[in-house]
């Protein structure tokens, strides 16, 4: 899981380091990239305080700074080396549950691959994620648990290519443009 989600996390790291208009619509309501990628590093942060052990709520907004690329990348190394090291259990304050860091690593995995899709999708751009990526992402995705309300409803979309089931399962629109 680890290797898979490093992966998840580089992709994300180099489309994030093609945004130049910081303000451009997602496909996130009312985001602009920046508030998007924002959202990322925060959670990239959040993720890997807990893997350090902590308990308090680290899941606040980041602020990105003058190179929000740069700020990105950071938060996606931190979150990758916390998780190669993580605790057995997590706390995830924002699912208000403890779950097995395997299982935390998935659901991270599975927000950086959507998010990560989002930003590529603002940009206009496609996302090529590797097949056993994405069926790594749509088996987390279809897994009953707490990480299911912090995804939109499904849309309903009858989907048969794996990437575009996963956007519809987690509410995206796979044919959003900006």
């Amino acid at each position: 899981m680890l290797e898979l989600h490093q992966r998840a996390m580089r992709h994300s790291v180099v489309i994030v380091s093609l945004v130049s208009d910081w303000d451009g619509p997602t496909p996130c309501a009312d985001w602009t990239l920046r508030q998007l990628v924002s959202h990322m590093a925060a959670v990239n942060n959040g993720y890997a305080a807990a893997a350090a052990g902590a308990s308090a709520d680290a899941w606040t907004e980041a602020e990105l700074g003058q190179d929000p690329r740069r700020d990105y990348a950071e938060s996606a190394d931190r979150v990758v080396k916390a998780f190669e090291s993580a605790e057995p259990r997590l706390w995830l304050p924002h699912l208000g549950a403890e779950v097995p860091s395997q299982e935390a690593i998935g659901y991270h995995l599975l927000d950086s691959v959507v998010h990560a899709w989002d930003v590529a999708a603002a940009l206009g751009r496609m996302l090529a994620l590797e097949p056993d990526l994405v069926a790594v992402a749509q088996k987390v995705a279809s897994q009953d648990g707490p990480h299911r309300a912090t995804f939109g409803p499904a849309t309903g979309a009858d989907e048969t290519d794996p990437l575009r089931k996963l956007l519809a399962r987690t509410g995206r629109d796979p044919d959003w443009r900006p």
